[in-house]
């Protein structure tokens, strides 16, 4: 239908934001522009509103347009440079579309889009489900490789047939397998971006060819996220690595329970927004509360 006018690859850390929620377990959007403004403070590429972070499954549908609309508001009033990604994703095709296109109308750049979840449709399935959201969408998508939470994952084949639309151009790997995040570089366009979907494997997929990261980390540590990319893309390996080897044991704190429970805990100590998610997402457990209290201090 509609083909994107984005012409630049995704390069550099888009932030998987948390959604931050009230004592009545509503978004507060006071937080939410909060956050936003610590981000763009902290100098990172993109903003990626209503992903798994953003505990988009708990979100209704007026409430995740609402989240969008309101990142794209505030980021692009303060930073017009500011990539938007927009989670659009679901395990019905109709309804990512309706999400995605609303997405593009309120001003986003891109839409993230997940493998259907559940479903468990086969590769054919999954090529006709995301072509048919690139060719009504009038932003690019990004496709969100991430089979551990989705119960079936784009093969490379896949990932290669689908690279070659004009509406999609990147995917967000989420595999944790650096060999085939290799074989999927070696096997699609240079315009074709991929981009991490674990923190702890930024440094390794740069090496690799890699474009970046879209990070549960920047939640907290944008600045120090954003500069790892940046002395990467600058030449300057010993700094990048000796930054990510000191990120790195977060980095894996992030994922003492299951994402985002340990972030949305740090960024409630930093004074961000209040440790409440929604059910059935719990709050983080005391001893790795303790846990995570200790890796935070020594980083600071």
């Amino acid at each position: 239908m509609v083909l994107s006018v984005m012409i630049m690859s995704l390069q550099g850390v888009f932030t998987a934001m948390i959604t931050p929620f009230d004592s009545d377990r509503g978004v507060d959007y006071a937080a939410l522009e909060k956050i936003i403004q610590n981000q763009l403070s902290g100098g990172v590429e993109g903003l990626v509103p209503c992903g798994t972070t953003g505990e988009s499954p708990t979100l209704n549908h007026f409430e995740h347009q609402k989240v969008i609309a309101k990142t794209v508001e505030v980021a692009k009033s303060t930073n017009d440079q500011c990539v938007v990604i927009a989670g659009t994703g679901s395990n019905s095709t109709k309804e990512a579309i309706e999400l995605t296109k609303k997405a593009g109308e309120d001003g986003a750049d891109y839409a993230l889009v997940v493998n259907p979840y559940y479903n468990k449709p086969t590769q054919q399935g999954l090529i006709d489900h995301f072509t048919a959201i690139a060719e009504e969408s009038k932003i690019p998508l990004v496709l969100y490789n991430i089979p551990g939470r989705t119960a079936i994952g784009l093969g490379l084949d896949a990932i290669i047939k689908l690279s070659e639309h004009d509406n999609i151009q990147a995917i967000k790997e989420a595999t944790g397998d650096i060999n085939f995040m290799t074989q999927v570089i070696l096997n699609t366009e240079d315009n074709f971006s991929l981009l991490s979907g674990d923190d702890n494997l930024l440094l390794p997929i740069l090496s690799i060819g890699g474009r970046g990261v879209i990070s549960v980390i920047s939640n907290i540590f944008p600045k120090e996220t954003s500069d790892v990319a940046r002395l990467f893309f600058a030449g300057d390996y010993p700094k990048a690595k000796d930054l990510f080897m000191k990120l790195f044991p977060i980095c894996q704190g992030m994922f003492y329970e299951t994402n985002p429970i340990p972030v949305k805990y740090a960024a409630s100590t930093m004074g961000l927004c209040e440790n409440i998610l929604r059910l059935p997402m719990t709050s983080l457990s005391k001893k790795n509360s303790s846990r995570l209290d200790g890796l935070l201090k020594s980083f600071l």
